[in-house]
């Protein structure tokens, strides 16, 4: 069984480092961080790290350690929420002993010794709090700082408990999470509070959408766009998720202008976007994805695929 053996692997290293995506949002600091914090209370004789680039709106759920190369020597190393392997923020995570995947996106790259993917689950978070419920008569703890961290990646992931990938499941362990000490309410502001440039650049958004007959929608953000508000790319893909309120609308993308690159954000109500966004060296759940284009050119093609997915679509919304 999957997470007995990851158990056991946990048991027999003194140094666990723990990885997750790069762009991360509060599924990716929930997981690996929950993780952490649960390991480092029920092993507190174990060398515990989380790594990574740390992403300034999520300081609040948690601050990342910084290691040296040799830290890796006979380390066993746990990557959490992160499908490919090129998507891993810090690409030392093959350089330790033992490699272990978590994770609940579709299992496109089956990498490490060790892989436990459940699409099933609404969040990788779900997932560490399952391990800990088989594990807790084995030797796993919890605390009040690992129950905020998987709560936040759950709440994050399932849009507050909204999207369809929320199950009675998720409920439950959502249920069971907030029985210890934490303020939600604190919480929730953290993570949805906007700055008063965000809100403008929300505006924007509602404004300057497109909407074709067949239900496709598209937002066009050039850093022009992006600088008249003094927002970056990872602000304006906090935004994304708003349009699902828009009547008629399928299945939607934004196309936010980095420097190097255009990051292109897939949302969809219905219509089966993760294969789109795999044609475009990306990729992602069915309804949520993301992948990256070199050109605005690239940005019409990827549109003339949505179309098509909105046309074809029979379900209903």
């Amino acid at each position: 069984m999957i997470k007995e053996e990851i158990l056991q692997a946990i048991k027999e290293y003194d140094t666990i480092i723990l990885h997750r995506h790069v762009r991360p949002d509060p599924d990716a600091y929930g997981s690996q961080c929950g993780l952490g914090e649960i390991l480092k209370i029920s092993f507190p004789e174990k060398h515990i790290y989380c790594v990574g680039q740390e992403e300034e709106s999520l300081h609040f759920l948690k601050r990342l350690d910084k290691i040296e190369d040799q830290v890796y020597d006979n380390a066993l190393v746990i990557v959490c929420d992160t499908a490919n392997q090129e998507r891993v923020c810090d690409q030392r995570y093959n350089q330790g002993a033992k490699l272990v995947k978590i994770d609940h996106h579709p299992n496109d790259d089956a990498y490490g010794n060790l892989c436990w993917v459940d699409t099933g689950a609404s969040s990788t978070s779900e997932l560490i709090y399952e391990f800990y419920l088989y594990g807790k008569e084995k030797g796993l703890k919890m605390n009040d700082e690992a129950a905020r961290l998987l709560y936040a990646g759950i709440v994050g992931d399932t849009g507050r408990f909204l999207y369809p990938s929320t199950t009675e499941k998720t409920f439950k362990y959502a249920g069971e999470l907030i029985e210890y000490n934490f303020s939600r309410t604190q919480l929730y502001n953290q993570m949805y509070d906007m700055e008063e440039n965000i809100i403008r650049l929300n505006g924007y958004v509602m404004q300057h959408f497109e909407i074709s007959p067949a239900g496709a929608g598209k937002l066009v953000l050039d850093q022009e766009t992006l600088a008249s508000y003094g927002a970056k790319a990872s602000d304006a893909s906090q935004l994304v998720s708003n349009l699902g309120s828009v009547k008629g609308l399928k299945a939607w993308v934004f196309f936010i202008e980095e420097e190097n690159d255009i990051r292109v954000r897939f949302r969809s109500k219905g219509p089966i976007i993760n294969t789109i966004a795999k044609k475009f060296n990306g990729g992602g759940h069915p309804l949520a994805s993301g992948a990256t284009i070199s050109s605005w050119s690239e940005a019409e093609a990827v549109m003339a695929e949505v179309e098509k997915a909105c046309q074809n679509y029979q379900g209903s919304l």
